[in-house]
C-alpha cells in the first residue's frame, strides 16, 4: 500500500478485515478491492458522477483501482531474470564501503581534470587547450583497465571516444549510451565563493565537489564503472553495447558529437541502434511518489541577428532617431508581441500533466479535475491553459516559442552617429513550430517599425514590405546569426514502444529497489519530459542513429547541491551510486529483453 495514508490503510482494513502481512495478503486485498470496484462500476455505470462518489467517498481505499489506465499507462518494474543472480551479486557489492569509496574517487579524479570546452576553441590539433583531454584519457585507462582491454576503443576527431563491446548475437541492434567529457569554465571572480575548490573532486562524506560533478561526468564515469564491474564478473553481452563520449557538448558538440555521428553512421548505418540514452531529465522524490521524466522531445533553436544601417554624420546634427534608437523600437516591438503559448493535448507538457494527475497525489485537486476533464472537453482544456499559464512559470517555455534579446551593440564614438546597430535574439522553438514559421512571424512583427522609420527590410535574403531600397533612409537586415538554426527534434515514440517500456521499467525497478530511506515505500511513475532548450543536447546530431532517443540522466534532482554551471556544483555521493545501479539494470535488461529489436 505504498503511498496510502494511515487513514486509507485503516479503511482498507474495514473493507477486508482479515488482511494480514506479506505478499499473499496483499494479493488477496488487491483481488477483493478489484471485485468490489467492478461491482460498483457495473451497478452505477450510467451515472459517472455516482461512480466517482462511490469510489472517492464510500471506498477511498479503492481510489488506486478506478483510475483510467489509458491516461498515463505505466509498466511494471523491470528486473532481469536470466541475469538476476548477477544483478544481486553486483547490488551487494555496490553496497560495500570498499566499492563506494572507489566509485566516489573515480568521479572525483575525473573532476580534478579540468576538461573545459571554451567557446572559442579551434579544431582539435590546432589549439593546445584540447591537450587536457589526453590527461583524462590516461586517467580513464588506469581507472578502468578491463574496459580498455576488452572493448575496442576508437578515438574520433582526436579526443572524442567510442567504445565497442561486441555482443554474441549479431542480429540484435546495439544499445548506444552517450555522455560528454567536457565541462564549462569557472568564473575566476567566484573562486572564493566555492565551499571546496572547483576542480578539487573532494568527497566530504556526503558530497563530491567540483565542476562536472553534476554535468556530465556522472554519466561518463557511471557508465564506465558499470561496464568495468560487469567485465569483472565475467559478463559477456548478447547485445552489442556502444559507448560514445563527446568533447564539447557545452558549446554544441561541433567538434565532438558531429564527428561521433559521422563515425557511427559510417560504421553502423542509419537507424542501426535499438535505443540511445544521453543526459537529460532525471527524477524527483516527493512525500508520496517518485516521478521520473525521460526527455522524449527537444525544442529547436534559432539565433536571429538584426542589423540596422543608416547614414552617419556628426552627432551635433542628429536625425530624429539614430540607428540605436530604431533598434530600441524594434526591441520594444518584439517584447510587446511575445510568441503565444498554447496547451495542446498532443504536447509533452500536457502528457506530463496527465501523468501527474493520474499518479501524483500531491497535485492540487482543482488542477487534477481540469486535467481529467480536458482530455475530452475543449472548454476544460482552455481553462487548464489559463490556470497553468497563471501558476506555472514553465508553462510558456514548455508550450510556446521563447525569445530573448541577449546581445545589443551599436556605435563607435560618442560624437559620431552610429551607422550600424545590431542585436541578437535567441529563440527556442516550440515543438509544433518550424524555422520557416518563425522567420515569417519575426519579419511580420518588426515590419511596422521598419515602415515607420522608412527602412527597407531584407528578411533572410528576401526583400519584404513596401519600402524599396532606393527610397529608404536605411536598411533593416535579418539573418541567421551563427548558421546554427535547428528544427525541433523528432518526438521519441512512447505508446506501444518497446524501448520506451524498457527504459520506463528499468527506471521504476531501479528506484523502487533502492535501499535509500527517502525512497522507502514510494511508488515510482514515468512522465514524458521535454528539454525547454536550456541546453541543446548531443542528441541533435544523433537523429539518424535511432528513432528511440532518450535524454535521461538517472539523478535525483535533490542530489544536486547547487545545480550545474554555477558556484558549488556538487553531487551527493549516494545519488551517484544510483546512476551506476541504473546503468547496470539498463544493460542487463536490454541484453535479455524482447522489448528491443
Amino acid at each position: 500500500m505504498a503511498g496510502w495514508s494511515d487513514e486509507e490503510k485503516g479503511e482498507a482494513a474495514v473493507v477486508n478485515p482479515r488482511r494480514g502481512n506479506g505478499l499473499a495478503s496483499y494479493v488477496a486485498r488487491f483481488l477483493w478491492a478489484s471485485l468490489l470496484c467492478t461491482l460498483i462500476s457495473l451497478v452505477v455505470h450510467p451515472w459517472p458522477g455516482l461512480v466517482k462518489l462511490a469510489a472517492g467517498d464510500l471506498l477511498p481505499a479503492l481510489h488506486t483501482f478506478v483510475h483510467n489506465s489509458d491516461v498515463c499507462p505505466q509498466v511494471a518494474p523491470l528486473t532481469p531474470s536470466v541475469h538476476l543472480s548477477l544483478l544481486e551479486e553486483l547490488e551487494e557489492e555496490y553496497s560495500t564501503e570498499v566499492f563506494q569509496l572507489k566509485a566516489f574517487e573515480s568521479l572525483g579524479g575525473a573532476v580534478r581534470i579540468p576538461t573545459i570546452a571554451y567557446d572559442d576553441l579551434l579544431p582539435p590539433g590546432k589549439d593546445p587547450r584540447w591537450e587536457i583531454f589526453d590527461d583524462l584519457h590516461t586517467y580513464l585507462e588506469k581507472r578502468f583497465p578491463l574496459v580498455h582491454s576488452h572493448l575496442a576503443k576508437t578515438p574520433v576527431n582526436t579526443y572524442a571516444l567510442v567504445y565497442h563491446w561486441q555482443g554474441t548475437d549479431g542480429s540484435l541492434k546495439p544499445m548506444l549510451l552517450t555522455a560528454h567529457q567536457d565541462v564549462v569554465p569557472v568564473e575566476p571572480l567566484t573562486m572564493d565563493d566555492w565551499v571546496h575548490p572547483p576542480f578539487s573532486g573532494y568527497y566530504d562524506g556526503e558530497w563530491i565537489w567540483g565542476r562536472g560533478s553534476c554535468d556530465d561526468k556522472p554519466g561518463l564515469i557511471g557508465s564506465l564503472t558499470t561496464v568495468e564491474m560487469l567485465l569483472e564478473k565475467g559478463f559477456q553481452p548478447r547485445r552489442t553495447i556502444v559507448l560514445a563520449y563527446g568533447i564539447d557538448e557545452e558549446r554544441g558538440g561541433i567538434s565532438g558529437a558531429t564527428a561521433i555521428r559521422d563515425y557511427l553512421l559510417r560504421t553502423y548505418g542509419e537507424y542501426a541502434f535499438s535505443m540511445l540514452v544521453d543526459e537529460g531529465g532525471g527524477y524527483s522524490v516527493s512525500d508520496d511518489v517518485i516521478m521520473a521524466s525521460p526527455g522524449v522531445a527537444e525544442k529547436g533553436k534559432f539565433d536571429v541577428r538584426m542589423d540596422i544601417t543608416t547614414p552617419g554624420g556628426h552627432s551635433s546634427i542628429p536625425p530624429p532617431h539614430t540607428s540605436i534608437g530604431m533598434l530600441a523600437a524594434v526591441i520594444k516591438q518584439l517584447e510587446a508581441h511575445p510568441h503565444p503559448s498554447h496547451l495542446r493535448r498532443e504536447s509533452t507538457y500536457y502528457q506530463s500533466l496527465q501523468c501527474q494527475a493520474e499518479h501524483d497525489p500531491s497535485l492540487p485537486g482543482p488542477i487534477r479535475d481540469l486535467v481529467m476533464k480536458s482530455a475530452k472537453s475543449d472548454k476544460a482544456l482552455s481553462k487548464l491553459e489559463v490556470e497553468m499559464a497563471r501558476k506555472d512559470r514553465m508553462f510558456a517555455p514548455m508550450c510556446g516559442t521563447t525569445q530573448a534579446v541577449d546581445i545589443v551593440h551599436g556605435g563607435v564614438k560618442s560624437n559620431a552617429l552610429p551607422e550600424l546597430a545590431w542585436l541578437i535574439v535567441n529563440h527556442r522553438l516550440d515543438a509544433f513550430s518550424s524555422i520557416v514559421e518563425l522567420k515569417d512571424r519575426i519579419t511580420r512583427t518588426i515590419n511596422p517599425v521598419a515602415t515607420r522609420f522608412n527602412l527597407s527590410v531584407d528578411a533572410f535574403g528576401t526583400l519584404f514590405g513596401a519600402v524599396k531600397p532606393e527610397d529608404a533612409y536605411g536598411q533593416l537586415r535579418l539573418f541567421d546569426a551563427f548558421g546554427t538554426a535547428l528544427e525541433p527534434a523528432p518526438v521519441t515514440p512512447m505508446a506501444g514502444s518497446g524501448p520506451w517500456e524498457l527504459l520506463s521499467g528499468t527506471i521504476i525497478g531501479a528506484v523502487e529497489s533502492s535501499n535509500r530511506t527517502a525512497y522507502s515505500g514510494k511508488k515510482a511513475f514515468i512522465a514524458p519530459g521535454m528539454s525547454t532548450g536550456r541546453y541543446i543536447s548531443h542528441t541533435k546530431h544523433y537523429w539518424k542513429l535511432t528513432k528511440h532517443i532518450f535524454r535521461y540522466g538517472h539523478m535525483n534532482h535533490g542530489d544536486s547541491y547547487n545545480g550545474a554551471h554555477t558556484v558549488n556544483e556538487a553531487v551527493r555521493a549516494e545519488g551517484f551510486l544510483e546512476v551506476i545501479r541504473f546503468f547496470t539494470r539498463l544493460i542487463l535488461n536490454g541484453d535479455e529483453s524482447s522489448l528491443l529489436n
